[in-house]
């Protein structure tokens, strides 16, 4: 990815967690919701916003279904906070990477645990 499309990337993380967290007043959005990472595509039409959700799975499917509805919105307000010819499409996706990696911590810590017990 180039430097202009990691700088953008980042922008957009910034504002869309911003927006998300003082203007998007969707009930779906119930838990704790942390997007991230974002992959724009070369040609700066679409975008990937990867998102992680702490609860339970329809708690998780419940938030994606209430960021693709907002998508519309939070890409009119990016339009007035980010000075790019275009902004691209947004589609969320959900990132279990962060719950993957508390499970890994978990049980390395449960075999540190089990071989320092006699």
């Amino acid at each position: 990815m180039s430097r202009r499309l990691q700088r953008l990337a980042g922008l957009l993380q910034q504002e869309l967690s911003e927006l998300l967290l003082r203007q998007v007043k969707d009930p779906r959005l119930a838990g704790l919701v942390s997007i991230t990472h974002v992959v724009i595509s070369p040609d700066l039409r679409h975008a990937s916003v990867y998102v992680s959700v702490m609860g339970s799975d329809e708690e998780k499917a419940s938030t994606l279904k209430g960021l693709t509805a907002a998508a519309h919105f939070l890409r009119r307000e990016l339009n007035s906070r980010v000075a790019v010819r275009r902004i691209p499409e947004l589609s969320f996706r959900r990132d279990d990477s962060l719950e993957q990696g508390s499970r890994v911590f978990d049980l390395l810590k449960q075999i540190a645990d089990d071989t320092d017990s006699p």
